[in-house]
């Protein structure tokens, strides 16, 4: 038994060879123009610096781009990436293995990778993992094509992509069959089966029909030019199809945002500013532009998006795509017009993305629940593209929901969306015996309360029961009252930002009057204010939510939960307590904890929790496109035959309120903030 070899051109003519390469060559170029004309229209957008904390980007890189740990939340498509993409790794790594050798080792001669053990070792890797691919091919078909869900929109290079890679992949077996039928003729077939088992089983069939020598030599070249020019056009064809996610999608993983997941970019400079805000494709940065680019389409945003599924217009993956066809459309151009020195220009393309891309519909349907952007496998981010396009609306427009305009001028004349007067403030507060930090700042915490605690009545009590859990475990806290005033969070999420700057610039400077360091807040959505945004103002606070203090308190022994309360409870996790601060734990440790307490789960929870609808200051707006959101996901707590839905944000209560009423099950299911419950059972 002969010591196996494999030449890198066997069976293959000087002049093929030769033609290999000029291919090559054409393919090579063919690509790098093309990835450079992208390259061209991502430079057009605007400055962002993604190359900050060198480690974590490549943590990043390496967890969710290589090992591909988002994309494997979801069992079945998961599981296909992973075979396609360590197929397509395996299998160009093996490429520069083979060329590595015959280029530059065998010319010193060794040769590892091409004769003896080491080769059919190597072989047999490569073989398994082609298999895989195939496998993970057959899947993706089966899922676009069979399956076909709803999230899928096939477009022509969604059939072309695995047809392309199955033909590489089919064709490049065939020649190894064909060159193994050839040269098995020599050797014992047993010992091949081993090492190169496809090859061998392929090679079984032209055997059995005594195809000689030299015919399976005819057949093994015209085989292997085809598997060539399928292999060379596929490169070609990367940057022109969505191929092009290959490089994109892994490279976007790398430059994700390390900002706080709660905090969106400021604008920090109103008086020399030019516009505010994002009205052409041009004004996004290169960062928001590439997205576009890495986009897949897989459709997880789609379908965790409860603006979509509530049957507005907005779809965030139609939102990607429809600004990745103007990117195309109008780069080209913008890129003809302008100079490399000016491509980034706020003239360029001249066509306004509000209204001609993207609908007022969907811009104002956002609820910024942050659900797309948790589930998207390559950290797509799409809140932030939305942000921008509403400061221009708002900031430069003057075009916003009717509903808006009044919570704007509320907030600047009395400092709360309520519109009541701030001297009413701290009324809420009379009789229990609170310190104002005017009077006593020697406090250990500021109860940071909110507007929603002030001034709505239902909310008030929540107010009330936390001050009363704080001081049966002997906290030392007290209020701003009337100095406190609104967080800016709904403001700047409907595209105030100047609004929202004011406010957080005037909190700043009476929290730094006091001295103050630590803060506690029952409203997720102040919470991520003060913790997540005040610090880009230079407002560094230590923040806790009621959930997680209270359970701290629970957990030291600091609070007596002695009486029974004998409810079936299902918690509801706030979109900016849980996908924006990853605070799931802790509420769902306090109920666990009060007796008599049996917690359940809704079919959608913790990080695929739905909206409430209350988000991205819809709270404000009417909701009469569709199905109303509050209305879906008490139908979710309905279906788990809970007694009481468990909150810890005042705008959840306030819209699983509103949808029991409108299931008219006000004397069947209760809605209580979970320090409320605490103050039962103490």
């Amino acid at each position: 038994m002969r010591e196996q070899v494999r030449e890198v051109f066997w069976n293959i003519p000087v002049w093929a060879q030769v033609l290999h390469y000029v291919l090559s060559v054409i393919a090579v170029a063919i690509l790098a123009h093309g990835l450079y004309q992208r390259y061209r229209l991502w430079r057009i957008g605007q400055a962002d610096n993604r190359l900050d904390r060198l480690p974590e980007r490549i943590k990043l890189f390496l967890l969710h781009g290589i090992a591909q740990l988002r994309v494997l939340k979801e069992y079945y498509p998961g599981i296909m990436h992973l075979f396609i993409f360590w197929g397509i790794v395996a299998l160009t790594i093996g490429a520069g293995v083979d060329a590595f050798d015959h280029y530059v080792l065998h010319p010193l001669g060794i040769s590892p990778f091409q004769i003896g053990s080491i080769y059919l070792i190597f072989s047999q890797l490569l073989e398994l993992f082609g298999v895989l691919f195939v496998v993970g091919l057959i899947m993706l078909l089966v899922r676009r094509y069979v399956l076909r869900p709803d999230r899928l929109d096939n477009q022509w290079d969604d059939a072309y992509v695995p047809l392309m890679l199955l033909a590489v992949l089919v064709t490049g077996f065939l020649v190894e069959g064909l060159r193994l039928s050839v040269e098995l003729q020599e050797v014992d077939l047993s010992y091949w089966y081993s090492f190169s088992t496809i090859g061998y089983i392929l090679a079984i069939p032209f055997e059995a029909v005594g195809l000689s020598a030299e015919a399976g030599k005819a057949w093994h070249f015209g085989l292997w030019m085809i598997h060539t020019i399928l292999a060379l056009a596929f490169v070609a064809s990367i940057p022109y199809t969505k191929l092009l996610h290959i490089i994109t999608s892994p490279t976007n993983v790398f430059f994700k945002s390390l900002r706080p997941k709660g905090s969106l970019v400021p604008i920090l400079d109103f008086e020399n500013a030019e516009s505010f805000g994002v009205s052409k494709i041009e004004q996004f940065t290169w960062k928001q532009l590439f997205d576009l680019d890495a986009c897949i389409r897989c459709g997880r945003c789609q379908d965790n998006c409860p603006a979509y599924l509530s049957e507005k217009p907005l779809s965030p993956k139609k939102l990607i795509q429809d600004l990745k066809n103007n990117l195309s459309r109008m780069g080209g151009q913008i890129l003809s017009s302008e100079t490399e020195a000016d491509a980034g220009s706020q003239e360029g393309s001249g066509q306004l993305l509000v209204g001609e891309v993207v609908s007022e519909e969907e811009l104002w349907a956002c609820t910024t629940c942050r659900a797309c952007q948790e589930q998207c496998p390559i950290f797509v981010e799409h809140i932030d593209k939305t942000t921008d396009l509403r400061r221009y609306q708002v900031l430069m427009e003057s075009k916003f929901p009717s509903e808006v305009q009044p919570i704007f001028r509320n907030i600047e004349n009395n400092s709360n969306p309520w519109g009541i007067g701030w001297a009413s403030r701290a009324d809420w507060a009379e009789g229990l015996g609170l310190k104002k930090l005017s009077e006593d700042s020697g406090v250990d915490y500021l109860l940071w309360v909110g507007c929603a605690d002030s001034f709505d009545d239902r909310n008030k009590k929540v107010a009330t029961s936390l001050v009363k859990v704080l001081q049966a475990a002997g906290v030392n806290f007290g209020i701003l009252g009337t100095e406190e005033k609104c967080c800016g969070d709904s403001p700047r999420r409907i595209g105030n930002e100047y609004l929202f700057n004011t406010l957080a610039q005037e909190n700043i400077e009476t929290l730094k009057k006091y001295q103050v360091k630590k803060i506690i807040t029952a409203c997720p959505h102040c919470f991520n204010t003060l913790k997540n945004e005040y610090p880009d103002l230079g407002g560094n606070f230590e923040v806790f939510h009621h959930s997680e203090f209270v359970a701290g308190l629970v957990r030291e022994g600091k609070l007596k939960l002695s009486k029974e309360l004998s409810k079936t409870v299902t918690y509801h996790d706030s979109c900016y307590l849980g996908r924006y601060n990853d605070i799931y734990q802790e509420p769902r440790e306090v109920l666990k904890k009060l007796p008599g307490i049996k917690l359940v789960e809704m079919s959608r929870c913790r990080e695929k929790s739905f909206c409430c609808g209350g988000g991205g200051g819809r709270m404000w707006m009417e909701e009469d496109i569709g199905k109303r959101i509050n209305e879906l996901r008490t139908d979710e707590a309905i279906a788990v035959k809970a007694d009481l839905v468990g909150t810890a944000c005042p705008f959840c209560l306030t819209m699983f309120e509103d949808g029991v009423k409108a299931k008219e099950l006000e004397g069947t299911l209760q809605v209580m903030d979970l320090v409320e419950l605490i103050a039962q059972a103490i």
